[in-house]
């Protein structure tokens, strides 16, 4: 593992491993994002590509876990998304985004963040650009780069949403979504969180307690526009969402098809994710619960 110290005023932190060359090269021609030196507008460049090209999704997870219940760490993860459309939850995705900017020159460092009354669940990236930190974060995603500062709300607008970061005591600040369900997407705590830890926590996210293991959902940009399947929801349906609004396709047929036709996931894992998982959702009401979890994305 390649490491080295970042210092950024009094902080001190380790950064996280580095793809190799060729990889890197690789993701870059993927995300059609040229190499070039570390800049805001590269930055924004990156991200817009991810979104549109990696989904957000629980159906690459569902599936390692049957067969080999151990982290994708950033080779691997790249690798899915390159080659089976693959994409990741946030401890995964994050981590893997967080492994290019490191091997591009960006400094920053990873976050372990809360939403609501659940501590540790969400992780996102900060990255420290001509001596500004900006929030980072395909692990949601947010759809813009979002200014971080304790002087006050700092506002940015994305092609779909409107952010707000707010100061919310010590190193913690409320990240705010709008016209959302949810306003308020998760709390985060500016803390860097080292590599051991980050990466023991990716490992949990695996174990009995781990999130999005129990149901297929899956959200990526496609033609431009935000589209979600939720496998909790019925009846199955593929959602598009334009400011707020939720306009829904009804599935007819083989649904996994469907669905990895959609968001061009590899057809075969989804197939086996659907299998894995379709048994907890019989065709009945959305319960409260299934309703919340719905709502988070």
């Amino acid at each position: 593992m390649i490491q080295h110290a970042i210092h950024t005023g009094n902080r001190k932190f380790m950064s996280t491993n580095k793809l190799n060359a060729a990889l890197a090269a690789e993701v870059l021609s993927f995300l059609n994002v040229p190499a070039a030196a570390p800049t805001l507008p590269v930055l924004e460049a990156l991200l817009t590509a991810y979104y549109r090209r990696v989904p957000w999704e629980s159906v690459f997870r569902i599936v390692r876990r049957a067969e080999n219940p151990t982290p994708r760490w950033p080779d691997l993860f790249w690798r899915d998304a390159i080659s089976h459309g693959g994409g990741g939850t946030c401890f995964e995705s994050n981590y893997a985004f967080f492994a290019l900017l490191q091997t591009l020159g960006y400094d920053g460092y990873l976050t372990i963040n809360n939403m609501g009354e659940s501590i540790g669940c969400h992780t996102a990236i900060v990255v420290v650009q001509d001596g500004q930190k900006w929030l980072v974060d395909v692990g949601l995603p947010l759809y813009a780069l979002l200014p971080i500062s304790n002087r006050g709300v700092m506002h940015r607008s994305s092609p779909f949403l409107h952010y707000a970061v707010r100061p919310n005591g010590r190193s913690t600040y409320q990240i705010e979504r709008w016209p959302h369900p949810k306003r308020t997407a998760f709390t985060l705590v500016d803390e860097p969180v080292d590599d051991t830890t980050y990466r023991a926590a990716t490992a949990n996210d695996y174990g009995e307690f781990g999130l999005f293991l129990e149901f297929v959902i899956i959200n990526k940009v496609v033609d431009g526009e935000p589209w979600r399947f939720n496998m909790a929801e019925r009846p199955w349906a593929l959602d598009r969402f334009e400011w707020g609004q939720k306009m829904d396709t009804l599935l007819e047929g083989d649904a996994a098809v469907a669905v990895a036709e959609h968001f061009g996931l590899e057809t075969a894992v989804v197939q086996r994710a659907f299998a894995l998982t379709q048994h907890n959702y019989p065709n009945q009401e959305l319960t409260a619960e299934d309703a919340e979890n719905a709502a988070e994305f």
